[in-house]
């Protein structure tokens, strides 16, 4: 049947004896497993580059639309099968949950669609249910599977003629991605398989590596918030399951702040990536390390640059009240900070600025308060003669 699905080459047979034998997708291709960072791109079933951060052959896909009507067929369920054969049907599944279509159509394939999103559940709940270490063969066919699914070019409505201000962006119809629905259960899955206590984290980094999370923080620029709602949970998860990883994405994180905040200003998931930085400054030990009073200045303070900063403003006033909190003799360069990119024209932005500056303020030792309060007083007066009925 497989063989039908998909249309292998003569020398599949061999290959199906020795996948039956316990070899591994590595062992099938004829090379060792390594690093998915380091190797060239592998084509999964349909022609679709695994680990390439696109849909290479994609649109080849669409056109054989018939092809997959006449061939895409469902496999047994887990419970029909004895548990001996239930890894393999597993894999199986896995490998034909790596066919993409098109849902920007939604009358194309719509069997073949609700097939793959019944097989997802399964293999959702076959995950959730695991009772026994998940082998190497199963890790690497599911991070396949999902890098498939997931990993592609975002491509962003047109905005030529529009401002990067904060009404404008509110004005704006959110995108909802037609393809979410079948995204969701990709997600579920991932979720699912990071948190699980089968999944052994030594042996999951090998597919799980820094390739692996830097394009899941390429899809933080989706312009559907319930990707990236999704995306936050995923890589909260990574960063509490996967301990060595933790300084390479509060790196990568800061890297996509620097790139808005000095070049693009346009990036949708600015306001969840400090969501997630807030939960991590929350966890800092005292005394806090030089690095992360450095990511307060070079970093979080000329957040408050930005034209858009409305769009993450509650996110970020968070991130800064922790640090103050943390260790009060911030207050002073956060203060100042707030000062230096203080608002001129833009007086919904002021109000912002006035109300964190009141939580800092609360957090503020008197000591502190003493080295900063000519240029706040300075500042206050400014507000206060502000024609602004706010």
């Amino acid at each position: 049947m497989m063989k039908q699905i998909f249309g292998r080459r003569k020398a599949s047979k061999t290959a199906d004896k020795e996948f039956t034998g316990g070899r591994t997708f590595s062992q099938l291709s004829g090379s060792g497993v390594a690093d998915l960072s380091g190797q060239p791109p592998i084509l999964s079933s349909t022609g679709h580059a695994y680990g390439s951060g696109n849909r290479t052959g994609f649109q080849d896909s669409r056109i054989n639309d018939n092809l997959f009507s006449s061939n895409f067929r469902p496999l047994p369920s887990f419970k029909d099968v004895p548990n001996t054969e239930k890894q393999n049907l597993l894999i199986k599944k896995l490998d034909v949950c790596c066919t993409l279509f098109d849902f920007t159509d939604a009358s194309k394939n719509m069997k073949e669609k609700e097939i793959k999103t019944l097989m997802l559940l399964e293999i959702d709940e076959y995950v959730r249910t695991a009772n026994v270490k998940f082998p190497e063969i199963v890790v690497e066919a599911i991070t396949k599977m999902i890098s498939v699914n997931l990993f592609r070019t975002l491509i962003s409505p047109p905005r030529e003629k529009k401002a990067l201000q904060a009404f404008d962006l509110e004005e704006d119809e959110p995108l909802m991605d037609p393809a979410w629905p079948h995204l969701y259960h990709v997600y579920e899955l991932l979720l699912t398989f990071v948190q699980s206590p089968q999944n052994d984290a030594k042996l999951a980094k090998r597919y799980i590596d820094y390739s692996f999370i830097l394009r899941l923080l390429d899809l933080f620029d989706s312009e559907d918030a319930r990707e990236r709602d999704r995306l936050k949970m995923v890589l909260h998860r990574i960063y509490g399951k996967f301990m060595v990883y933790r300084p390479f994405i509060r790196k990568a994180i800061n890297n996509i702040f620097y790139q808005f905040i000095y070049e693009t200003e346009k990036h949708n998931g600015i306001a969840e990536l400090l969501e997630i930085f807030g939960s991590i400054i929350n966890g800092f030990a005292l005394p806090l390390k030089e690095e992360h009073k450095l990511f307060l200045v070079r970093t979080l303070i000329p957040l408050h640059k930005p034209r858009c900063t409305t769009m993450y403003h509650q996110q970020l006033s968070y991130c800064i009240t922790q640090f103050v909190e943390k260790d009060c003799k911030l207050a002073d360069s956060v203060i100042r900070g707030l000062i230096k990119y203080w608002p001129i024209t833009n007086s919904t932005k002021e109000v912002l600025f006035l109300g964190e500056l009141e939580e800092v303020l609360d957090a503020t030792q008197p000591g502190e308060f003493q080295k900063c309060m000519v240029p706040l007083s300075h500042q206050i007066a400014r507000c206060s003669n502000s024609p602004h009925f706010q």
